[in-house]
């Protein structure tokens, strides 16, 4: 019998991502004890109109948490923390759920992250060049908060009015676990223009016409805000306990969004040993790219750095004390899905990877190694190019109008079409990686290795055409589900167990394997991305020509 002393202790991450809420144990050395994953709905009432009902998340989160901790001591579970995408959450003044759609629904109270219905609401905002677009590239998104309240206000007068809070979704999790209401560092300052030095500022939401917001100490938006880790309130409240299955009164964590959960997961890893040029250098050399629906780069700094159509600098949004540049791109997992499953060939793909009990990616990837012959795989494509912007532009060029090309279209419909495609579109997405990169790197970053998580990295063919197409060695963690270790970092720092975040990184976030660049490739690839940059140039021509009409 082991006694209280050394009794392993776990911490539980919980991940509400686009299309499914994920739960992990985690142990304090960051080993994934238990996981497990849960769909969540998603309405699309118009195109460009995504919206979740916050119930459906939080049963979710409640079913998902008691499967993992099913079985495990209570008293070994010290801390909880979640993450989840930036979507915006809106309750009544009664914190019940309120339509963010004209048909009145009430339980799609949710705007999702991926939203695009606020595009005149942005414009409206960046038109007025206030200084705190400044912290975000410069221009800001249609998919961070400011835009879609102003939507809510012109479109949903009713839902505005009975407003009484507006959650990012995080933030919502974090409140729904022990009811309070603060907010984390992470979310207001990355999607709602809050800074920690001069907090919200006032002449902002005027100009934009949100002044409703400013009058009750922008009760509705926040005024207690918190650092990612830290804990709230006194811990899980007894219904939520109930509801998740837990302890009462474990330590609750402040929350992050789902990519800088990853970037917590992986940036801070122990690299001993493994022959890295990040070996002995701060954090500041290294980024952190979370692959998913869409992809995120995560690149921190001492000194803010301003990177033209890169998010940030953020004070201490992912790692507290660091400035943070946050680099994106809209569509990647969502873009390669899109490309394979809409090509001619799919059904035989799909046949053949069910014939053979693989994935249509693994099956895609061997396809690739069958055609080459004596070439090197990425040497396919030197006819076929892709500009991979099929949702637009978030990084660098910060245009949301620019869409998606492919050059170098034949006859051919079978499956080597379809492979080739899917390379091309791979190729397209590193090649958005090195123009994310490079512009943070002009703008002072000094950066060495990327760190990769996320559903793609566990692609090999994703994982080095990264390594090859931006010349630098690709970490990827020991966990696939560096998200959830992100999360479960966060309880374990809420609990007190660690006296930091950097410590709890260290501790928890392990390195697996190492993708080195095949530098031999160089001139291949460098003539690719003189290729892509052309791409833009000539989208942007006919562009010119066709609105001279």
């Amino acid at each position: 019998m082991h006694s209280k002393k050394t009794a392993v202790r776990y911490y539980v991450g919980i991940d509400v991502g686009s299309a499914s809420v994920r739960a992990a144990l985690v142990d304090g050395c960051g080993t994934v004890v238990a996981h497990a994953e849960q769909p969540i709905q998603i309405w699309e009432p118009q195109p460009d109109h995504y919206e979740q009902s916050s119930a459906d998340i939080w049963a979710a989160c409640c079913s998902v948490t008691k499967k993992v901790v099913c079985g495990v001591d209570a008293a070994q579970i010290q801390g909880v923390g979640f993450d989840g995408t930036c979507s915006l959450v809106v309750l009544d003044k009664q914190f019940q759920p309120l339509a963010v759609n004209c048909e009145g629904q009430n339980h799609r109270n949710v705007i999702m992250w991926m939203d695009h219905r606020a595009v005149s609401q942005v414009e409206l905002i960046n038109a007025t060049q206030h200084r705190v677009l400044n912290y975000v590239g410069g221009a800001m998104s249609v998919e961070m908060q400011p835009p879609k309240l102003l939507w809510i206000k012109e479109n949903l007068q009713e839902s505005w009015e009975k407003a009484g809070y507006f959650f990012d979704l995080p933030d919502f999790l974090s409140w729904k676990a022990t009811g309070v209401t603060a907010r984390s560092l992470c979310t207001v300052v990355c999607k709602w223009t809050y800074t920690p030095d001069r907090g919200w500022d006032d002449t902002f939401w005027k100009m934009i016409g949100l002044e409703d917001l400013v009058k009750d100490k922008y009760e509705k938006i926040g005024n207690h805000v918190l650092s990612p880790g830290e804990a709230v309130g006194k811990g899980l409240t007894p219904e939520a306990a109930k509801d998740l299955g837990l302890p009462e009164g474990i330590a609750v964590a402040a929350s992050l969004i789902d990519a800088h959960a990853g970037g917590l997961g992986v940036i801070g890893a122990d690299v001993k040993g493994h022959n890295l040029p990040c070996e002995n250098q701060p954090i500041t050399s290294r980024v952190a790219m979370i692959c998913g629906t869409s992809s995120c780069h995560m690149g921190v700094s001492e000194k803010p750095i301003f990177v033209p159509g890169v998010w940030g600098p953020y004070f201490s949004a992912m790692v507290p004390g660091l400035w943070l540049n946050e680099g994106g791109q809209s569509a990647t997992g969502k873009l390669i899905d899109h490309v394979v499953r809409g090509h001619v060939a799919f059904p035989e793909l799909q046949s053949k990877a069910a014939a053979s009990a693989q994935s249509i990616y693994t099956y895609l990837n061997s396809h690739l190694d069958l055609i080459k012959k004596s070439l090197p795989v990425g040497f396919l494509t030197v006819d076929l190019h892709v500009w991979p912007d099929f949702h637009g532009n978030r990084s660098p060029l910060t245009d949301l109008t620019l869409k998606g090309m492919v050059v170098g279209l034949t006859l051919s419909r079978g499956l080597d079409e379809l492979a080739l495609i899917y390379l091309a579109t791979i190729q397209a997405i590193a090649l958005g990686t090195r123009h994310i990169l490079e512009t943070m790197q002009a703008a002072g970053h000094d950066i060495n290795t990327l760190f990769l998580c996320g559903g793609l990295s566990k692609n090999p063919l994703f994982v080095q055409m990264h390594a090859d197409i931006t010349g630098k060695p690709v970490v990827l963690s020991r966990e696939v589900e560096s998200v959830l270790v992100g999360a479960a970092i966060l309880g374990a720092c809420a609990s007190g167990d660690f006296a930091s975040i950097q410590e709890a990184m260290a501790k928890m976030g392990k390195i697996g394997r190492v993708v080195q660049p095949n530098h031999e490739h160089k001139r291949f690839y460098d003539k690719k991305y003189e290729v892509f940059l052309k791409l833009v140039e000539h989208q942007r021509e006919y562009r010119s020509i066709m609105n001279s009409l």
